[in-house]
């Protein structure tokens, strides 16, 4: 890793966390940053124990307590989903201290298995965020940004990407090996790293049986980003069963690698579309799993429009995950086939955004956000067009087209 650090926006939070409570679980997908965070912010006062390795792990399943007499509090154990088995151990050392804050920091890259075990062991007695890999905004340099809706931000300060520049961060994602290395060959990272997700994630994840046909499924399910997600299609494209896919898909969700996009439902009149749709978390590995090597291509191809909304929404979750908030992002559509890309919610109201591939944007471009905003009233919020040029203007009333660099 290189010696140049990236500030994240997480740091003001997980130092918060760890002087309210007695343990901080940090999860995450691998090689987000979240061994590099941990030791940046504690590392002067914190032993630090991986474990990763395998005498490690086996010193810590054979005797936990003597374990934890070795590596006293405050100490950070890292990946500890190798070793659940600790957990409640950890928890009497917990109880025999409860006033003490901080005691304990664990990292974990799988949600599913992790979050049963804590839940069980640590309710109560743990503080539970999150770290993906980094924004937009941490990639800058500039990881305090908030968000166009934020009552503080102003949307002057920032200036414009070139449109090129822009496809090529999309090409790049987001892991901070890729940003601290500009030099690193990316496609050639992300198929290492899709490798070694298979090899340790998947593979001790009960669901998946076949590697091979679920690395198929990743692909198929990058070709269909961003689109209603038919699980019996992709089954029929498999040769599976719909259960398996629902199992497969969960994998990926706990392990972080995609966000499910959940339709928005009120009591409206409407009928409104009820299938849910499928985005990767980090856009990099969007491109990578379709092929996509080159900035032109990406951004005059059939999946652009798919690539553009994927960094769109992942820029949103990551900001809010890094702020300590559990995202909540919906999209809407009804069966005429009115349909606004992503609905953020922010407070009790709700932020209707449209993500368009012309960097021209014009009035006609808000007209599905008009719609919402009359149908729901009160709980609609001023809405945005995000587009890749860098031209912002509005949109007629309530609505505002932003450049991708200003989101």
């Amino acid at each position: 890793m290189s010696s140049t650090y990236i500030e994240r926006s997480l740091e003001p939070v997980l130092k918060k966390a760890a002087l309210e409570f007695p343990a901080v679980v940090l999860t995450g997908p691998r090689q987000s940053g979240k061994t590099t965070l941990l030791k940046h912010l504690f590392g002067g006062q914190y032993n630090y124990v991986s474990l990763e390795p395998p005498d490690i792990r086996a010193s810590a399943q054979e005797d936990p307590r003597g374990f934890l007499e070795m590596h006293p509090a405050p100490v950070i154990f890292d990946e500890v989903q190798h070793t659940p088995v600790l957990l409640p151990y950890i928890k009497e050392k917990i109880d025999a201290e409860r006033q003490k804050c901080g005691q304990f920091l664990l990292t974990g890259s799988q949600n599913l298995l992790l979050m049963e075990k804590v839940t069980e062991s640590l309710a109560g007695r743990a503080a539970m965020l999150r770290l993906m890999p980094l924004s937009r905004r941490e990639a800058d340099a500039r990881p305090k940004t908030s968000l166009p809706w934020d009552t503080d931000r102003h949307l002057s300060r920032q200036n414009g990407l070139a449109y090129r520049d822009l496809w090529k961060g999309f090409l790049r994602g987001g892991y901070p090996e890729l940003a601290a290395h500009p030099e690193r060959d990316g496609a050639l990272w992300y198929g290492s790293y899709i490798q070694t997700y298979l090899e340790r994630d998947v593979r001790t994840l009960r669901q998946v049986g076949n590697l091979s046909q679920f690395q198929n499924f990743l692909q198929i399910l990058a070709a269909r980003s961003a689109q209603l997600l038919n699980l019996a299609d992709v089954a029929r494209s498999l040769g599976v069963v719909v259960n398996t896919i629902k199992a497969w898909l969960s994998v990926l969700e706990a392990t972080y690698q995609v966000i499910v996009l959940r339709p928005y439902f009120a009591n409206m009149g409407k009928r409104l579309v009820k299938t849910p749709k499928v985005y990767f978390t980090d856009v990099g590995m969007l491109c990578y799993l379709t092929g996509l090597k080159d900035p032109d291509h990406a951004a005059s191809g059939p999946m652009a429009g798919a690539i553009m909304e994927t960094a769109v929404l992942s820029e949103i979750f990551k900001t809010l995950t890094h702020r300590g908030i559990d995202p909540r992002i919906f999209f809407w559509r009804t069966v005429a086939g009115t349909e606004v890309d992503f609905l953020v919610e922010s407070g009790e109201k709700l932020v209707p955004i449209e993500v368009k591939l012309s960097a021209t944007p014009h009035p006609a471009m808000a007209s599905a956000i008009k719609t919402f905003q009359n149908d729901f009233q009160d709980k609609a919020m001023p809405g945005y067009v995000i587009h890749p040029g860098d031209v912002m203007l509005p949109l007629g009333s309530g609505v505002v087209a932003l450049p991708f660099a200003k989101l």
